[in-house]
């Protein structure tokens, strides 16, 4: 998959970006490129389509978070859409559930209250 083909805008303000099936050391730094350029102008929401992937290391962990504050200096949210009960507990364990909202699919993403989990 193309990197471009990996980010579609859903509205003006909402860009969804699809992330693969493992994420790790290989494609950790390429994940956190295609979430920061999804930063646009207008761009208020960026859901990190996480519901095809199954596995996730410290490096994608690590990418998420810096996204996340990439995001917030931006004046715009992360959220995660997950389906793996591994990788939500993961990211419970890591804390990162603290910082952003994840939710079981993009469409529950998209249509949340601004700052509000759903894991």
């Amino acid at each position: 998959m193309d990197d471009q083909d990996r980010l579609v805008r859903v509205r003006a303000d909402a860009v969804v970006v699809t992330l693969p099936v493992e994420i790790d050391m290989s494609n950790a730094d390429s994940v956190g490129r295609d979430l920061s350029a999804a930063l646009g102008p207008g761009v208020k929401v960026v859901v990190a389509d996480m519901t095809p992937t199954v596995f996730c290391d410290s490096g994608g962990l690590r990418n998420l978070v810096m996204s996340y504050h990439k995001a917030a200096a931006s004046g715009a949210e992360l959220r995660l859409a997950v389906r793996s009960k591994a990788v939500v507990h993961v990211i419970e364990l890591t804390g990162i559930l603290k910082l952003m909202g994840v939710y079981p699919s993009v469409d529950a993403a998209l249509t949340a209250e601004p700052g509000v989990s759903r894991a």
